[in-house]
């Protein structure tokens, strides 16, 4: 009977923490895309696409938005021409908290870049 209460708790538990880490690396990179979109208006007008770069303050808070309207928080690190995110999505277990095993979280890491015009796989 234990091992058959074993098996359901790795089965249903571990079935939600592999969608706690999906989930968290969904909204990871799109939380870094969408902080990676908010460029800084004075180097848009510089004139070159190489001088583009992110509006760190605008950034964070993007990438906070996007991750607190999911439920997930995280951290946000931005460079000059990169912003990259910290996801972690919660997730409570059903069946081994019998055994003490109270959370699964999911967590995962992304980054955007800053692309202007086309590329050819180039930074």
């Amino acid at each position: 009977m234990v091992a058959l209460i074993a098996l359901a708790g790795l089965v249903v538990d571990g079935s939600r923490a592999m969608h706690a880490q999906s989930q968290a690396h969904d909204l990871a990179g799109q939380a870094a895309r969408a902080a990676a979109g908010q460029l800084s208006d004075t180097s848009l007008r510089q004139g070159t696409p190489s001088q583009v770069r992110v509006n760190p303050s605008a950034a964070i808070r993007a990438a906070q938005d996007f991750l607190d309207v999911a439920g997930a928080s995280g951290t946000v690190n931005v460079g000059a021409r990169e912003v990259t995110v910290t996801a972690t999505v919660p997730a409570r277990t059903a069946i081994l908290l019998i055994v003490g095993i109270r959370d699964v979280d999911g967590t995962s890491t992304a980054t955007a870049l800053i692309l202007h015009g086309t590329t050819e796989g180039t930074r």
